[in-house]
């Protein structure tokens, strides 16, 4: 059923690039991405988009500001993934430094509360009751939730980055770079970049009014919390412009030095990665899915904790948990996948010699609601669709979760689909990549409908291919490990802004099974016998190979196994001559 993607190689960029990087991979690889200047790869802090250029933010800095020198009752209320996590972590620990008594967090779990402000969180908020209420990573579209809140009294800060509904809601004020006319360049800074330049605004203001000379307290640098502002904006899988490229590398900088919080140190250690080497990929692949575990599971409130643990014992006995949950959430997730597949090969044999839908839409009641965002993405992976993934929630209704490909908007589909039947969608939100949604069960099929009619008028009826973009071929001398490691952490890669990855022809020298379904080889570029190099292929077996010669799409990596390092090419893709 998996669609096998085509090697496709990025155009190459005409002209001398060698001013963006003394190694010539790297200054192609950086012009292929839309790199010109040397200064677009500046990744100092002095680089960072002027805080004065996002919209409402004199207003929430105001009105924090008056609420924490007043030592008012503050709420966090964060979003139970690791953007949310992240950014309530920053508030909490920002908000603390700087003099703050009486801050809590409330994150509203996806089981009984469902995502953002809702009503029913400003009814359980327990005493004492707030005069202030910061929404973290989510709040733009607490329409009813924020109404309530004020009719109680309570002021609300939204802070959010996800994009807005046709009606804001009643908030005291709003900080989101996606709101219509917002004069902020970059319209891709995470819920945690939200906060944090906020939360620098509001040092600033605090300072012009004399409160850390009046108070004694030691004014706070935000920028020593970087490494939860790289945590939450890689994990979120927001694009990496410049400006979150720069938030990122300062935030690894000081994972690398081990000046980060405990617990993203600890996070990592349980991953078996090493903080001293910490890289995008390690935040991505490593820490997110530990951290986001308790918001699938059970409650955010053990991410959170971990983010908190001021000492390294709490903060390892946190981790533990955390990535015994995630664990679990590895075998439910196992679990859906082969379900899901059933239902795909079952659509396959019911529609036979059709194509799958340009919209992909698939139920099972009996799926955990925690985990059909996971879903979504492997399998949109597999069949290179946008998929919406749905289960029961505890309401009766169809609850779901969506995923997108390249040059689809997944979230103005779902908006299609609302503006073609309106009512059919009981609500929804999210951005162009992913997004949920929550509707009746008996209107599954008609929303199906509509969906792939949806992606059909987007992609004019020509689903995306399947395609692994290529920065082409390296030359036998660019195998080294001083062209890996520079590969690896030149830059923070991530969306939009992609790690290295190269192809050619290599020939096999020798090949196994490891851990009973990796495939780890030996190999040589075709016409270079004496530079053999180790590669490895994960969740690939070779059983579909002919023989001989293959085509590699791969990444060089670093190996450090044991002590002894070693250049291991990292295989994407693998493929007959």
């Amino acid at each position: 059923m998996k669609i096998k993607p085509a090697i496709v190689r990025r155009p190459h960029v005409e002209g001398d690039w060698t001013h963006l990087h003394e190694n010539p991979v790297l200054a192609r690889v950086l012009a292929a991405r839309g790199v010109k200047a040397q200064d677009d790869t500046d990744v100092g802090l002095n680089g960072l988009l002027p805080a004065s250029t996002l919209g409402g933010l004199s207003q929430a800095v105001a009105l924090l500001a008056n609420a924490l020198i007043a030592q008012q009752h503050i709420v966090i209320v964060g979003d139970y993934d690791a953007d949310g996590a992240t950014s309530t972590a920053l508030a909490m620990r920002l908000l603390g430094d700087m003099g703050a008594q009486s801050v809590r967090y409330f994150v509203p779990d996806r089981f009984h509360y469902g995502y953002g402000l809702s009503t029913a969180v400003i009814t359980d908020l327990g005493t004492p009751k707030p005069d202030l209420i910061v929404t973290v990573d989510n709040g733009v579209a607490s329409v009813d939730g924020v109404a309530a809140a004020r009719g109680a009294g309570i002021d609300v800060l939204v802070t959010d980055h996800h994009l807005p509904p046709e009606v804001l809601p009643n908030a005291t004020a709003i900080v989101n770079p996606n709101l219509r006319d917002d004069p902020f360049p970059s319209k891709n800074l995470a819920g945690v970049g939200v906060v944090f330049y906020l939360l620098s605004a509001l040092r600033t203001e605090l300072d012009s009014r004399g409160w850390f000379s009046d108070t004694g307290i030691e004014k706070p640098n935000p920028a020593t919390y970087l490494d939860l502002v790289a945590l939450g904006t890689v994990a979120d899988v927001v694009p990496l412009d410049r400006n979150n490229r720069i938030l990122v590398e300062q935030g690894l900088r000081r994972i690398r030095a081990g000046a980060c919080c405990e617990g993203v140190k600890a996070l990592l250690n349980v991953a078996g990665r090493d903080y001293t080497r910490c890289v995008s990929s390690d935040l991505g692949f490593a820490v997110g899915p530990r951290l986001n575990a308790a918001g699938r599971l059970e409650s955010m409130g053990m991410g959170i904790a971990c983010l908190l643990a001021d000492t390294e014992l709490d903060a390892a006995r946190l981790a533990s948990q955390l990535d015994s949950m995630n664990k679990q959430r590895r075998e439910i997730e196992s679990d859906m996948r082969e379900s899901a597949n059933e239902l795909l090969y079952a659509w396959t044999a019911q529609h036979s010699g059709q194509t799958l839908p340009a919209g992909i839409c698939l139920y099972d009641p009996e799926w955990h609601e925690g985990v059909i965002g996971i879903l979504a993405g492997r399998v949109r992976e597999t069949v290179h669709r946008p998929t919406c993934v749905f289960t029961l929630d505890g309401d009766g209704m169809a609850k779901g979760s969506a995923r997108s490909v390249a040059g689809v908007n997944i979230r103005d589909a779902i908006a299609w689909v609302e503006s073609r039947e309106n009512g059919l969608l009981h609500k929804y939100g999210g951005h162009a990549m992913a997004a949920g949604l929550t509707l009746a069960q008996e209107s599954l099929p008609r929303f199906g409908e509509l969906f792939d009619a949806a992606v059909v008028e987007q992609t004019n009826g020509a689903p995306p291919n399947a395609e692994l973009l290529s920065d082409g071929e390296l030359d036998s001398e660019d195998f080294t490990l001083e062209t890996a490691a520079l590969m690896r952490s030149a830059l923070p890669w991530g969306s939009q802004f992609p790690e290295p990855l190269f192809d050619g022809v290599f020939t096999r020298v020798e090949q196994r099974i490891v851990g009973s379904r990796h495939l780890k080889m030996r190999v040589h570029l075709r016409e270079s016998p004496s530079l053999v190099v180790d590669a490895i292929a994960f969740g690939e077996t070779g059983e579909d190979l002919a023989g001989g010669d293959v085509r590699l799409a791969y990444r060089l990596d670093v190996n450090n196994f044991r002590g002894k390092i070693s250049l291991q090419l990292l295989v994407e893709h693998i493929e007959d001559v």
